[in-house]
């Protein structure tokens, strides 16, 4: 590639990385050269400048077409921005619960650890390329292996490194061996020159490879996701890391998970000769290989919204408790995926922006109990007469996470029954499903609810809170009702700026 066909690429369209590719260097070399006694507090409002102008950034190209630069490899759409959005919210949010109040510190490398996080997960939303893609999960992963081990004298969280960087090797192995097959099909690690391949003679007559590609693929990033029964590394990670680390795992890595499974899944595989047959609205039929395999996404699905939810109601620890929620609203957004709904992008989207409200929230309010305590569900006792103002937040995020109406979290499970409910055939069972993990989970959360108000603390003195999770219970908690109340502001901002159908088109 000479210097000519670089300086003709269209670089303006990868800003936002860019943006936070030399923050991190930055600070990493600010971090090096400072006294080692020195406060790092000022790294953090340096970061959070750096994902603020990211935003601007991307905020700026919302309008613009499709751009592909780098051979193919790196591409910027609807999809794309929408992510990388929802991913840049998401680590500000966390960045905040990490700015230190009068007696704690802050670590630098912890910083520039999730900004380098951020990017793999930035990198894997707009990557075209199965080599590009990978790079990016690697980048994410690594990134997260650390700093789920940051603090190296603690028990759990060493435990928790290592069960995490054991599962995730081995999950990225079988991804890697799914991407394989792929190649070995099609001749091709660019995903659109794979899905122009997929109705090749070579696909067609191997076509039992190509289901066996997917399912390698989606076990792969099952893990990623915390899909059951590829789960068991979460609830020990979750607890074992710092909070805000916690945070970040349970919605950026999930909204990067979910961007690279759908990525990945539906473009190359979705006009992939298969043995199903599924009617477009124009009424024309024809097989795929996604409505083939379908019954496999349903039972991962449905497995994972009753394994998270049924296995929740024995837990004790607050931060196990909320992994194995984090694991049954996997499974709910795995619906749609499952259902092969026409509304997937838009029902994905909208459910992960409702979780990154609700979900950051509650660990923003754990983070902020966590400084007395190792946080259990009795922790939670008698809350109310401590700290109102937390324990009504806290509320606001268990109503959303329940999916009671009036949240954001009730507007985001609608949105994910309609989108099973309108494909023909229906899909009872998904919904079927849905509601019993729905039910099931009231009897945890609501039983945190007991605790707060009906509850005596063992604890009578008030609880201190930070600006800065101050400034994140605020906005969620805000958000949270805000979309409950008036989701067309979603809706309307979805259909304005995202046109996600662009991921089909080369």
């Amino acid at each position: 590639m000479d210097m000519e066909t670089l300086l003709q690429y269209e670089w303006n369209s990868m800003w936002p990385e860019f943006t936070i590719l030399l923050t991190a260097v930055a600070l990493s070399l600010i971090d090096l050269f400072m006294n080692k006694k020195k406060d790092r507090s000022l790294l953090i409002w340096l970061a959070l400048a750096g994902i603020a102008v990211a935003i601007v950034c991307l905020v700026l190209q919302f309008d613009d077409g499709v751009v592909s630069i780098l051979n193919e490899t790196y591409r910027l759409d609807s999809f794309a921005k929408a992510f990388k959005f929802l991913m840049l919210i998401g680590t500000g949010f966390v960045l905040l619960l990490g700015v230190p109040d009068e007696s704690t510190s802050v670590r630098g490398e912890y910083i520039y650890l999730i900004l380098t996080a951020l990017l793999g997960g930035m990198m894997m939303a707009s990557s075209a390329d199965l080599i590009t893609l990978f790079v990016g999960l690697e980048l994410l992963s690594l990134s997260s292996y650390v700093l789920v081990g940051i603090r190296k004298t603690n028990p759990l969280a060493n435990e928790a490194a290592f069960k995490y960087v054991v599962n995730g090797g081995i999950a990225t192995a079988i991804t890697l061996f799914g991407m394989s097959y792929l190649y070995g099909l099609t001749g091709e690690t660019n995903i659109y020159e794979i899905q122009g391949l997929m109705g090749s003679d070579v696909v067609t007559d191997n076509r039992f490879l190509a289901v066996f590609a997917f399912l390698m693929i989606v076990v792969g990033l099952a893990f990623k996701i915390t899909a059951a029964p590829f789960h068991m590394w979460a609830p020990d990670v979750y607890q074992g890391a710092e909070t805000p680390v916690t945070a970040f795992l349970s919605v950026v890595s999930k909204i990067a998970g979910f961007a690279i499974m759908l990525r990945l899944l539906m473009v190359p595989f979705v006009f992939a000769p298969g043995t199903g047959e599924i009617i477009t609205p124009d009424g024309i039929s024809y097989e795929t290989l996604l409505v083939s395999v379908r019954p496999y996404l349903v039972l991962l699905a449905i497995v994972t919204i009753l394994v998270g939810n049924v296995i929740a109601l024995r837990q004790l620890n607050a931060k196990r408790l909320f992994a194995y929620s984090s694991i049954a609203h996997a499974g709910y957004l795995l619906v749609p995926l499952a259902a092969l709904s026409e509304l997937v992008f838009e029902a994905v989207w909208f459910y992960l922006t409702a979780y990154l409200l609700m979900n950051i929230g509650a660990f923003a309010v754990i983070h902020v109990m966590s400084a007395e305590e190792e946080v259990t569900v009795a922790s939670f006792a008698g809350l109310f007469k401590r700290a109102p103002y937390l324990t009504i937040a806290m509320s606001i995020y268990l109503l959303s996470l329940a999916g009671i109406p009036l949240t954001a979290g009730f507007i985001g499970k609608f949105e994910i029954f309609m989108s099973a409910l309108g494909t023909e055939p229906k899909r009872y069972l998904l919904v079927t499903a849905m509601l019993a993990g729905t039910v099931l989970s009231y009897v945890y959360y609501f039983g945190l609810f007991v605790q707060m108000y009906f509850r005596p603390s063992k604890r009578q003195t008030p609880v201190t809170i930070s600006n800065g999770v101050t400034a994140v219970l605020a906005i969620t908690a805000a958000g949270t009702v805000l979309l409950g109340i008036f989701p067309s502001i979603a809706l309307t901002f979805i259909h304005d700026h995202f046109q996600f159908l662009e991921i089909f088109n080369p």
